[in-house]
């Protein structure tokens, strides 16, 4: 069968090929998926360009792709909750969706929502359980104002809905052609990053939820009230994060010295950050089922590919200028 995979770190262009790979073999609670579409993710570039080395060590050439939809083809004899012909999607954990079948253990598969068609359903694992996960850390409740950074990517297209839906007031950034459609998710403050800086119009709210890093993870403190939070998708590795990964003194010491400034602005604001690593979670994948089934999340579809497009596709969201999500399609 065929796969879209990268040979090696650097380059995209010169990384990623189309492979003929072997169909994979099911294993103990596991279903077979024919794959209908994948999406493409930041993650994803963040994996051929060598930045997650530290993190996981792949062995090459290596299969891409973390969100899958598709049909359910065939099952372990223990899996009850799925039948064959079953239309589910599902966000793995192990990274190797971006082929024409993937197995993929029952605990982090949902059925699909029946609204929608096999392209945006691909586009929601990654993101919503992403954007669900973040602003749970954070514990978001009613009333509470919350900051979304990059209001038309992803993350924040689904964070920005998901927070509104629990009774957020939301604030948001994006760029001059995105400030309409982002108006139309819910947000209540758009901020046109091009023409305005956010730093003189957001303040005091309780939570920031952190999608670009550097600067933005340092100055999210200042727009946040005393005893607010910062949750980050790429910011340092705070404290509690790095005991739960069991690291050893010296790695620990290494990652206390690279967060030492956000360490100093939590001390000054007594604020709580965290970094979130996502994990699978098939009961949050059911619950963004029922969202987009009920009308309160909507589908953001930027572009969609065919499977011989995927290089296109890749440098496509390497660009970072996308109004949601990227999909290709593996069978038409």
């Amino acid at each position: 069968m065929k796969a879209i995979q990268f040979t090696g770190y650097g380059d995209i262009s010169e990384k990623v090929i189309i492979s003929e790979i072997q169909k994979p073999i099911l294993n103990k609670d596991e279903v077979l998926i024919e794959t209908r579409s994948v999406s493409v993710n930041p993650l994803d570039i963040k994996v051929i360009e060598g930045k997650l080395k530290a993190v996981r060590k792949f062995k090459l050439p290596a299969t891409l792709g973390y969100d899958v939809s598709g049909i359910v083809v065939d099952k372990d004899k223990n899996v009850t909750d799925f039948n064959i012909g079953d239309e589910v999607f599902s966000k793995v954990n192990k990274q190797g969706t971006f082929t024409e079948f993937v197995v993929v253990h029952k605990d982090i598969i949902s059925l699909k929502p029946k609204n929608v068609n096999f392209e945006e359903a691909a586009s929601l694992p990654l993101v919503g359980l992403t954007a669900i996960q973040a602003l749970k850390r954070g514990k978001l409740k009613e009333g509470d104002k919350v900051l979304v950074h990059a209001g038309s990517g992803g993350v924040g297209s689904f964070a920005i809905q998901y927070a509104k839906y629990k009774g957020a007031y939301v604030y948001t950034t994006t760029s001059t052609e995105n400030v309409e459609w982002v108006k139309k998710l819910g947000a209540d403050v758009v901020i046109d990053y091009k023409s305005q800086n956010y730093l003189d119009i957001v303040s005091n709210v309780d939570l920031v939820l952190d999608t670009l890093g550097n600067k933005f993870t340092e100055d999210a403190f200042k727009v946040i009230k005393t005893g607010g939070k910062v949750i980050s998708l790429v910011g340092p590795i705070d404290k509690e994060t790095a005991s739960r990964m069991k690291l050893n003194f010296f790695v620990k010491l290494i990652l206390a010295w690279r967060r030492r400034k956000i360490t100093k602005h939590i001390r000054l604001k007594s604020a709580y950050y965290s970094l979130i690593f996502m994990r699978a979670n098939a009961k949050q994948l059911n619950e963004i089922a029922e969202l987009v089934e009920s009308g309160i999340v909507k589908t953001n579809l930027d572009k969609v590919f065919t499977f011989n497009d995927a290089l296109q596709a890749l440098l496509y969201v390497k660009k970072g200028r996308t109004k949601g999500k990227v999909v290709i399609n593996v069978k038409a």
